[in-house]
């Protein structure tokens, strides 16, 4: 990590593979997004995952699918109603939503999985084992921290439909930057979404007022072995990241706590984590 807080792909790759095993290892993604690294990763940190979670930290496969399905959800919701054609899913490492949803959703809906070249290249040719992508969805090199050029955000929805609704989501990225970039970031979503008919960002968030105690600090200290640097808590409350939102240019924000859908979230590994928050936030409507 440099000191403007940018991760490298090497950094950020290793918790792409572990949370890529995760999924499949629970049913909800292809054996095609499963790679050794992740295989070999999650072997390695199984025990000290459940010391901390003996010790009272959130169990890891919990925090992941937690997250992981309140997202889904919260899409689902948004594409059924209607509210949301487009959906650019950013750093998406082996994710399977991407491949899920376009298929799930056919002809309603345009999937782009975007990530850095080297994570977008491994994720086409995952996909390629799996079959030909559906005409909706496609994978494509972008850099969430560009500003401008053919990788940037920006030029990626210039080439999508204002009239339609947009959603951008991020998921197990934000807590890897500093804060002073998560608002860069945030700034960038939010001016991408504004000229769409309806703009949604959804994301994951933990948040410090809930990773303290011993159990806690080993969940983190595990997080950042996968991350090779310092996982940051930028918020001390839910309210206060809020906050953060609406002054980077959403129009409306909140945390969503998963314990509130827990009837939507059964059969979670652990039950359904407290210890991550899932952002939502609306873009300003244009005049």
């Amino acid at each position: 990590m440099s000191e403007s807080g940018y991760v490298t792909p090497a950094t950020i790759s290793p918790t792409a593979h572990y949370t890529g095993y995760v999924w499949a290892r629970h049913g909800l993604s292809h054996s095609a997004l499963v790679t050794s690294e992740g295989r070999t990763l999650f072997h390695l940190l199984r025990p000290a995952a459940a010391i901390g979670g003996a010790l009272g930290a959130p169990y890891i496969e919990s925090v992941l699918m937690t997250r992981h399905r309140l997202i889904d959800l919260k899409l689902s919701e948004a594409i059924e109603s209607g509210r949301i054609t487009q959906i650019v899913e950013i750093a998406a490492g082996l994710s399977p939503r991407g491949w899920q949803f376009s298929q799930r959703y056919a002809d309603r809906l345009t999937y782009i999985e975007a990530d850095l070249p080297g994570m977008a290249l491994r994720k086409r040719e995952a996909l390629a084992r799996i079959g030909p992508l559906a005409p909706n969805h496609r994978v494509v090199d972008l850099d969430a921290l560009a500003d401008e050029g053919p990788e940037s955000l920006a030029a990626l929805v210039a080439t999508l439909d204002t009239t339609q609704g947009l959603a951008i989501i991020t998921e197990g990225l934000l807590n890897y930057f500093t804060e002073d970039v998560v608002r860069g970031i945030w700034q960038r979503f939010a001016r991408a979404l504004a000229p769409f008919a309806r703009g949604y960002y959804w994301a994951d968030l933990h948040l410090s007022t809930e990773t303290r105690g011993p159990g806690v600090m080993t969940f983190i200290k595990l997080l950042s072995i996968f991350v090779k640097g310092r996982v940051s808590l930028h918020f001390t409350s839910a309210e206060q990241a809020r906050a953060a939102l609406l002054k980077s240019g959403f129009g409306e924000a909140s945390l969503l706590d998963p314990r509130d859908f827990n009837t939507q979230l059964v059969g979670i590994p652990h039950g359904v984590s407290g210890h991550v928050r899932i952002i939502e936030a609306s873009a300003t409507t244009p005049a």
